[in-house]
């Protein structure tokens, strides 16, 4: 469960202080499925990285699976975000030097976890977004869609409760973007909460619930019942 109470993120933009947003108030339950739209500056983003842990509200609450979060230490932000959430952004965010392999093994590297349950854990993800032949590429040999897939399989090879897309297709045509919308999609058949930002309006209709947000504050929040 994700429970924002009235947040507010301020960001001072010379003598001037926007409001990125504004007295949020926010329930997700686990294993739902939330689309968050709006154009440029409506806040979605900074909505998400506030849910991530990436960043910090100005004031507020924030709970997260009924565990206070707002007061936490850095280090016991990171063991959560590590633990809980799964981040899967627009511009793929991989490591240039690394392969596709050692990509997706990294976060469980940063873990701690011994050597051989880590081959067993990257080994799966291998096959389970079909990258077998493309482990020992480096992301510049890869393809935009290939790229997303190794992203998507870092982003749960902790197997996280949540993950978080930030317009995951915006780099990639129709097609391979529909493709990736659907692993995406079949984690979240699997009780994974997915939560989607962007500004596609037929991306958000996918979702079950669709929020719709502008200057900061939350001006729509509907389930979408053709699901």
């Amino acid at each position: 469960m994700i429970r924002l109470t009235d947040i507010n993120r301020i960001f001072q933009m010379g003598d001037q202080a926007v409001h990125a947003l504004n007295h949020i108030d926010l329930r997700i339950a686990s294993g739902e499925y939330v689309s968050v739209m709006g154009p440029s500056g409506s806040g979605k983003s900074t909505l998400l990285n506030i849910i991530g842990l990436l960043d910090k509200p100005d004031s507020g609450r924030y709970e997260l699976d009924d565990r206070l979060i707002t007061d936490l230490s850095e280090d016991e932000l990171a063991q959560i975000r590590r633990e809980k959430i799964g981040f899967v952004f627009q511009s793929f965010h991989l490591i240039p030097r690394l392969t596709a392999a050692e990509n997706i093994e990294l976060p469980l590297i940063l873990s701690g976890m011994p050597p051989e349950q880590r081959q067993i854990r990257v080994n799966d993800a291998l096959q389970a977004f079909e990258l077998q032949q493309r482990a020992h590429h480096r992301p510049a040999e890869l393809s935009g869609g290939q790229r997303q897939r190794v992203a998507i399989a870092r982003a749960t090879i902790m197997q996280p409760s949540v993950i978080l897309a930030d317009e995951p297709t915006g780099n990639l045509d129709h097609q391979i973007g529909a493709e990736v919308m659907l692993l995406l999609e079949a984690l979240h058949h699997r009780g994974t909460t997915l939560i989607v930002v962007t500004h596609d309006r037929e991306l958000g209709a996918r979702a079950h619930r669709q929020i719709g947000m502008r200057d900061g504050r939350i001006l729509t929040d509907q389930d979408n019942d053709t699901h």
